[in-house]
């Protein structure tokens, strides 16, 4: 039985821990977290994701999944840590850089390396591979084995995408590609491809800066429809009719861990060729002000208004706050001049994961002027619209998300169709 040894316990490493602990390998997982280490030595886990605990829980009883504060000698090291952005949009990959540091006193010839995290073009080649040459590992001799196979997750469907979804393994040579997809062939009933590390690279990048534009089209044909008066939802309903034509819906913004930060780690490495991509980024970063501006007018004649902002996470029945333009709209109402009072409501995140205040939906609403939904979760879909009109002092609500059911009682304005909005009296 091979030993697997995963670096970062996070939303992609913990999963892929489990996944191989079921097919029988031995994993040690790697946290700097001893709170982390702790919990998931007894069994239990710390973030939510559907058929996560049960699989952890299982591989722990069986034995064949344990966390660490150290890394140990193993057959595979897969390194999952997070490549947060500075404050220019730069990427920074020194948790990249230090989890290769971290596993050289552990390293064995014949070992296989392989990156998960989401990484710029090329870091496998500049940055991880001279850290293992400085430590005189002759990689173009395949003593150590490296490559990248970025993950292709999405928040919600994790334990099922890991297993059925596409991969792609780029290696720093042929040799380690084959090494590495044989890693996942053991658990991988999808498809796997093998590349040079650098194509790999970018193949995630693009997948999400894919999404990233197409994002920004349908944002910017919600501010278009703004301004002509025309409704976005029956525009893009009518166009996407036409067999070739896939318009996605408008929203308050891009956020999560990837298709809001992975086209600047293009962008970084070629400026002057991304007009596009850069653009993109700058409409989608701009709906939260947008959102805000429509508040700004419902509320004017209003003094301290209150909000009711039903939704913090980036996307639907997760718990995931990561970049969420939910949050920075909070942020930017309760730092606002005119005094917003804010109440906060979401189902899927927990009050340690955000410093906003969570409520109930009862007393998010009670005498709010405005409800603001911010997060498709189904519980807004399957919710009683008729609770607006029994709590709110005025039942208006701004649907940023297309999924509330309108009512007799309530004014509901949607991000794409905001024609005959008007102030609050």
């Amino acid at each position: 039985m091979k030993k697997i040894c995963v670096i970062g316990l996070g939303y992609i490493g913990l999963p892929t821990s489990a996944i191989f602990a079921r097919a029988g390998f031995e994993v040690v997982g790697v946290d700097v977290n001893e709170k982390v280490i702790h919990t998931l030595n007894e069994g239990n886990i710390h973030i939510e994701e559907p058929g996560l605990g049960e699989a952890v829980k299982e591989g722990v009883d069986a034995g064949n999944l344990r966390a660490s504060t150290k890394p140990e000698e193993a057959d595979v090291f897969i390194i999952a840590v997070p490549t947060p952005v500075y404050e220019d949009k730069t990427a920074n990959t020194e948790y990249v850089a230090q989890a290769t540091r971290d596993i050289l006193p552990y390293l064995l010839k014949g070992n296989t390396i392989i990156v998960e995290s989401t990484i710029p073009p090329r870091t496998i080649d500049d940055v991880v591979a001279p850290i293992l040459r400085d430590a005189n590992w002759d990689l173009e001799a395949n003593e150590l084995l490296v490559s990248h196979c970025p993950e292709r997750v999405i928040p919600g469907k994790i334990m099922d995408e890991l297993i059925h979804n596409t991969r792609v393994v780029g290696g720093l040579t042929p040799e380690a590609a084959k090494k590495a997809a044989d890693v996942y062939r053991a658990v991988v009933k999808g498809d796997i491809h093998e590349t040079v590390a650098v194509t790999a690279e970018m193949s995630k990048l693009m997948e999400n800066t894919f999404r990233d534009v197409n994002i920004a089209l349908a944002n910017e044909l919600a501010k278009v429809s703004d301004k002509l008066d025309v409704n976005a939802h029956e525009v893009i309903n009518f166009a996407n009719m036409h067999p070739r034509v896939n318009i996605l819906q408008p929203g308050p913004g891009v956020g999560g861990h990837c298709i809001a930060v992975d086209p600047y780690f293009i962008i970084e490495k070629a400026k002057e060729e991304t007009p596009l991509m850069q653009r993109a980024r700058e409409i989608n970063d701009s709906m939260p002000s947008f959102v805000v501006e429509q508040i700004e007018e419902l509320t004017q004649l209003k003094m301290s208004p209150k909000i009711a902002i039903f939704g913090l996470s980036y996307k639907a029945n997760v718990d995931d706050v990561r970049e969420s333009p939910a949050v920075t709209i909070a942020r930017k109402l309760q730092n606002h001049e005119k005094g917003f009072t804010i109440t906060c409501h979401d189902p899927f995140v927990k009050q340690d994961m955000t410093d906003l205040q969570l409520e109930s939906v009862e007393d998010a609403l009670k005498e709010a002027d405005v409800a603001l939904v911010l997060a498709d979760h189904r519980q807004f879909k399957e919710m009683d619209p008729s609770l607006f009109a029994k709590y709110m002092k005025t039942p208006v609500v701004l649907d940023t998300r297309n999924c509330i059911k309108d009512h007799e009682g309530m004014t509901l304005y949607q991000i794409g169709h905001l024609t005959g909005l008007k102030p609050i009296e």
